[in-house]
């Protein structure tokens, strides 16, 4: 079978006006040329699907900033052939995801796959779930900014690997990491120091938690949480988490939603501990500005925190890499971080 362009599309799906689509174009291919150091004439694939209007528009912009690549409509070929045509990249060659949901291809992960294989990656799982006004910023988002993404990046990494300790504030609640932070990660598209160059978009995160987890307690307050269908959820007034030796021990104001969640979380894992401390960077993104994916939601500019064992950046002494089932993403009512005695983010933005 050979891989064509969709010629007819769902009724109920078209892609967004042509004018977004050129805006689309036009991130995608800083994207392309600045992070991935990929020109049109290189070798890509496109795996694309129909079913939402954003999967359709990204498809949509990436034909006109790639007119060479291949694109294969997941919907229209079997798995054998797509995962033939991918396995015939060869390293440094580029593959592209735009997936409604999140394609599964027999037992593969696929972008876990792709990586093992020395391809570039760029993934965008769960368009569904943004539509309308939410498609918008989802496409704002991925405008890259490089020396915005690379420079206040790399500034707060700093920052965060020499603090010996941090506070942010929610407004009548702080929560304090009283002790050194892991070093910090990076997700500003800067993949020159990287094994694998890629991932998930959009991006904008610096990410860390504290080396020791019990050094992490106070109150926090939280604006919005990731629930059991994995979206995105904004009770009707913030709730208050109280931390203790890195542990959520009670809550004010909670929701039955809430509830629900930690006590999956409490059920599986046994405690609720208090691990990432991510640092969101992308301005597309507020407490204002969101979107129901979660997994898009997390670069929103600001603070988020993971509740739950599970996290795959960092072992502990009684807690390895990848154990655990959970790691439920909550956003902070942020009105400043400070590490050590310096403010690096007040106003909505970082300050570094």
């Amino acid at each position: 079978m050979s891989a064509t362009p969709a010629t007819t599309v769902p009724d109920s799906f078209c892609a967004l006006p042509e004018a977004v689509i050129k805006t689309a174009a036009q991130h995608l291919s800083d994207i392309l040329l600045l992070a991935f150091e990929h020109t049109a004439q290189q070798r890509a694939v496109l795996v694309f699907d129909s079913n939402c209007e954003l999967a359709m528009t990204l498809t949509a912009a990436y034909r006109l900033c790639l007119p060479h690549a291949q694109f294969i409509d997941f919907d229209k070929e079997t798995p054998d052939y797509i995962l033939q045509t991918l396995n015939a990249l060869s390293a440094n060659d580029l593959a592209i995801l735009v997936q409604s949901t999140n394609f599964r291809l027999e037992a593969y992960r696929l972008r876990v796959e792709l990586f093992k294989r020395s391809l570039k990656v760029i993934e965008h799982p769960h368009l569904a779930r943004m539509s309308g006004q939410e498609a918008l910023y989802y496409i704002e988002s991925l405008a890259y900014d490089a020396s915005y993404y690379r420079g206040t990046g790399n500034a707060l990494k700093q920052k965060i690997d020499n603090a010996s300790k941090g506070i942010v504030d929610s407004g009548g609640a702080e929560l304090i990491f009283s002790g050194r932070f892991e070093p910090a990660k990076l997700n500003v598209g800067d993949y020159r120091e990287m094994k694998n160059i890629g991932g998930q978009f959009p991006i904008g995160e610096v990410f860390t938690e504290s080396v020791v987890l019990e050094d992490v307690y106070g109150q926090v307050r939280i604006f919005a949480f990731g629930d059991t269908s994995f979206t995105v959820n904004r009770p009707a007034q913030p709730i208050t988490l109280v931390v203790d030796k890195g542990q959520v021990v009670d809550t004010h104001d909670s929701t039955p939603e809430f509830d629900l969640v930690l006590a999956n979380i409490r059920k599986d894992d046994g405690v609720i501990w208090v691990r990432e401390l991510g640092f969101g960077m992308n301005r597309a993104f507020s407490k204002d500005r969101s979107v129901r994916d979660i997994g898009t939601y997390e670069r929103m500019c600001g603070v988020h925190l993971s509740l739950g064992t599970k996290h795959g950046s960092y072992a502990k002494p009684h807690i390895k890499r990848g154990e655990g089932r959970h790691h439920v993403d909550v956003f902070a009512v942020t009105e400043a971080v400070r590490l050590d005695e310096e403010v690096v983010y007040s106003n909505g933005a970082w300050v570094v």
